[in-house]
């Protein structure tokens, strides 16, 4: 049986649907303004990198934490806090996930008894 390991890698998906291709641009440079913010302020934060869809008019925001608790330091970031509410102003709609590593691939997918490794983790760690 799978299950969800909380201590483990953690993605954040966040999915921004603008109404038009000003609002779009907008959110990204915002989006490199708030991201340098939470480096800074949440230093947890593995990476963050944005998917575009130009013609959807969407964007996605995808970052990689260590573990859930990392993800909290988000609200103590000013800039994202303040950030988060700029969509809805604009008319974008939102939708958000947390994903949790649930286990190594081969036994996901094949029932392999093989260990779960987290692979935001050092293979070999120092």
């Amino acid at each position: 049986m799978l299950h969800a390991e909380p201590d483990s890698g953690q993605v954040v998906i966040t999915r921004f649907e603008c109404p038009n291709l000003a609002v779009l641009a907008y959110l990204l440079v915002l989006h490199v303004r708030i991201k340098r913010a939470v480096h800074r302020h949440a230093p947890a934060l593995i990476a963050a990198r944005v998917v575009v869809q130009w013609r959807r008019r969407t964007m996605l925001s995808i970052s990689l934490w260590p573990d859930l608790d990392s993800i909290f330091a988000m609200g103590s970031v000013r800039r994202h806090v303040i950030g988060s509410r700029v969509p809805g102003r604009l008319g974008v709609r939102t939708s958000s996930g947390i994903f949790t590593f649930t286990g190594d691939w081969r036994r996901v997918m094949f029932g392999s008894p093989s260990a779960p490794h987290d692979p935001l983790q050092p293979l070999n760690p120092t």
